[in-house]
């Protein structure tokens, strides 16, 4: 059996269920689908309660917020299947052989990557940020690429994995907020020599944040990342840090983040964001939170 596990909090994702519902009557295999209501309010719960109608289809729902690991990892145990398809609810599956792909690659590989990619223009004006971001990384993330660096490219919007592989594994709890959840997973997977295989089956990631609050959640990841960095292999940020840090020029840094900090945000929360300024944030921010 085939568990296909959605996490979501407050987001309606019908559309996506009902595709993926189609797609598993189609697939000639056994299959759910289990929706994970993390701490959703009232009105959220409203949006998904007609998809528990849908044969193989249910829907477990938490009273508070338990976090993005946390609600992955109850998924997992409430799932029946052998194999597990984590998919994020602001997710949209345009092509009609998902799942194929999906079930065809589990019987080569115990973990499996699809890819994600985003619209071509921002769904919002006030999404340019993270729509920037997301559409410069989309050029780097075929199969073909992701494959060359198939445990750092490792992400969690969407994946395959044996249950029994995921269950020894899980997710780690102490991630609460947003950021470096995929970083850990995919840092463990290549400790334990587990091999990843990336495949073309892209869904559509179009749950895209305001500038202002994709750019406080980069802030939140960067808080994640300081309490977890010693238990990750180096990102390009920690690198890059390290070398600052080498050459005695993280207080430098941190002081000109924050004289710069208010033009950076007028161009950060702008329409017309520039990526370069991002980067520059995000380091002189970390440098910051290493002060403290």
């Amino acid at each position: 059996m085939l568990s296909i596990l959605i996490p979501t909090k407050d987001y309606e994702c019908r559309n996506l269920v009902e595709t993926l519902h189609r797609q598993g009557t189609a697939l000639g295999r056994p299959f759910e689908i289990i929706v994970g209501e993390d701490g959703s309010s009232p009105r959220g719960l409203s949006f998904n309660a007609p998809l528990a109608q849908l044969p193989h289809c249910r829907i477990i729902a938490q009273q508070q917020n338990v976090g993005r690991a946390r609600i992955r990892n109850i998924l997992a145990q409430e799932a029946r299947g052998k194999d597990i398809l984590f998919i994020d609810s602001d997710a949209v599956a345009e092509h009609d052989d998902i799942l194929q792909l999906y079930s065809q690659a589990l019987a080569e590989s115990p973990v499996v990557c699809g890819g994600l990619y985003h619209p071509e223009a921002p769904l919002t004006s006030s999404c340019t940020l993270r729509h920037r971001y997301e559409r410069a990384a989309d050029k780097h993330r075929s199969a073909k690429e992701r494959s060359r660096a198939p445990y750092d490219k490792f992400t969690t919007f969407c994946f395959a994995i044996r249950s029994e592989l995921f269950l020894d594994i899980k997710f780690d709890e102490r991630i609460i907020n947003y950021g470096y959840e995929d970083t850990i997973f995919g840092y463990e997977l290549r400790r334990r020599g587990v091999p990843v295989k990336h495949i073309d089956a892209p869904l559509m990631h179009i749950g895209l944040e305001s500038n202002k609050v994709y750019l406080a959640k980069v802030e939140e990841s960067l808080r994640t990342l300081t309490q977890l960095e010693e238990t990750i292999a180096p990102t390009a940020l920690l690198r890059f840090y390290n070398r600052l840090k080498k050459w005695h020029l993280t207080s430098i840094t941190a002081a000109a983040w924050r004289a710069l900090c208010p033009i950076l945000r007028v161009n950060l929360l702008g329409r017309h964001p520039s990526l370069t300024l991002l980067n520059i944030y995000k380091i002189g921010y970390f440098c910051n939170l290493k002060r403290v």
